[in-house]
C-alpha cells in the first residue's frame, strides 16, 4: 500500500517539478504567453501579428469547446433511448467551411501586411556621428533577399561556433569579439549570420526573432535599438539571449548579449579594443622574438 502510495507522489510530483524547472529558467521564458518585444522595431511587428492571431484563434477555440460542451449535455446518452441516424447538415458544413476559408484569408492578409515591417530594415535613426537622421518608415524593397536600407547602416557578421558566438565588425581594422555584441542605438544593425560546425539560432527574444545559423549558408536579420532605450543615468542597455538550436552538449551554456551604447561611448569602445588586439598582437611578436633569441642563443652554447 505505502509503495503504491509513493509513486502516485511521484507521478503527482514529476510535473510540478518540470514546470517549476521551467519558470526558474528566465530564457526559457522569453515572454511566456507572447513573444517580447520593446527592443526593436521588427520585435514589436512580431508580437503584434502573434497577439492577432491568438486572438482569433482564442475566439475559435473557446467557440469549439463551447459547442461541444453544449452537444454533450444536450445530447447525452439516456437510458432506453436510440440515437437517430442522420446524414448531416448541409447548411452546417458550408457554413463552417467558408467560415475557415475566411479565417485563413484573414490571418494572410494580416501577416502580409505586418511582414514588410518584420523583413525589411528601416533607416537608421543616426549617422556615423551620431547626429538623428530623417526617418522614412515602411520602405519597400523588390527583392526576395534582405536589402540595405538607404542612408547610414551597420553589417556584423554572426557566427556561430561550439559553443559560442563569434561577431565580426565592420572596417579595416578587422575587430573580433565573442558572446557580447556592441553597437549603437539607433543604427540599424544588419547581420549576416552563418555558423562554421553544426546548426545553430541566434536568438535575442527583445531583439525579434531567430534566425538559423547553418554552415555554407548565410542567413539575414536586422535589429535597431531605440536612442531612448538607455536608462537615465545609465551608459549602456543589455538584451540577453542564448541560441536556440540543440547543438551539442554544452548547447544550454551558449548565450549572447547584444549591447546599446550611445554613439560616442560605442566608437570609444571600439577603439579600446582596437588597441587592445593591437597591444597584444606587439606583446606576442615581442615574446616570440625574445624566445628566438633565447634559443639561438642556447643552440650557440
Amino acid at each position: 500500500m505505502s509503495e503504491g502510495r509513493n509513486r502516485r507522489r511521484l507521478l503527482l510530483a514529476l510535473p510540478l517539478a518540470l514546470v517549476a524547472a521551467l519558470l526558474a529558467a528566465p530564457a526559457a521564458k522569453a515572454g511566456l504567453l507572447f513573444p517580447e518585444a520593446g527592443g526593436s522595431p521588427n520585435a514589436d511587428s512580431i508580437k503584434t501579428l502573434y497577439i492577432m492571431v491568438f486572438i482569433l484563434a482564442l475566439f475559435i477555440f473557446v467557440g469549439v469547446e463551447a459547442t461541444l460542451l453544449w452537444a454533450l449535455f444536450k445530447f447525452k446518452a439516456k437510458k432506453g433511448r436510440t440515437a437517430a441516424q442522420i446524414h448531416g447538415n448541409t447548411k452546417l458544413e458550408i457554413g463552417w467551411t467558408v467560415g475557415a476559408f475566411v479565417i485563413l484569408i484573414f490571418i494572410t492578409v494580416f501577416t502580409f501586411i505586418q511582414l514588410p515591417s518584420i523583413k525589411n530594415p528601416p533607416r537608421s535613426l543616426i549617422d556615423e556621428n551620431g547626429n538623428p537622421v530623417a526617418n522614412v518608415e515602411n520602405v519597400q524593397y523588390a527583392a526576395t533577399n534582405q536589402s540595405a536600407p538607404d542612408g547610414p547602416s551597420m553589417t556584423i557578421e554572426v557566427n556561430g561556433q561550439q559553443y559560442v558566438w563569434r561577431y565580426l565588425y565592420p572596417g579595416n581594422d578587422r575587430l573580433l569579439t565573442y558572446t557580447d555584441m556592441v553597437v549603437p542605438v539607433g543604427m540599424t544593425v544588419l547581420l549576416d549570420i552563418t555558423a562554421d560546425d553544426v546548426a545553430h539560432s541566434w536568438w535575442i527574444p527583445k531583439l525579434g526573432g531567430k534566425m538559423d545559423a547553418v554552415p555554407g549558408y548565410t542567413n539575414k536579420l536586422w535589429f535597431r535599438i531605440p536612442p531612448d532605450a538607455i536608462p537615465e543615468g545609465e551608459s549602456q542597455v543589455v538584451y540577453t539571449g542564448q541560441c536556440a538550436e540543440l547543438c551539442g552538449r554544452n548547447h544550454a551554456n551558449m548565450y549572447g548579449r547584444v549591447i546599446g551604447m550611445r554613439m560616442e561611448d560605442y566608437k570609444r569602445w571600439y577603439a579600446e579594443k582596437v588597441q587592445q588586439v593591437k597591444t597584444a598582437e606587439t606583446n606576442v611578436t615581442e615574446q616570440q622574438k625574445q624566445l628566438n633569441e633565447q634559443q639561438s642563443a642556447g643552440g650557440e652554447n
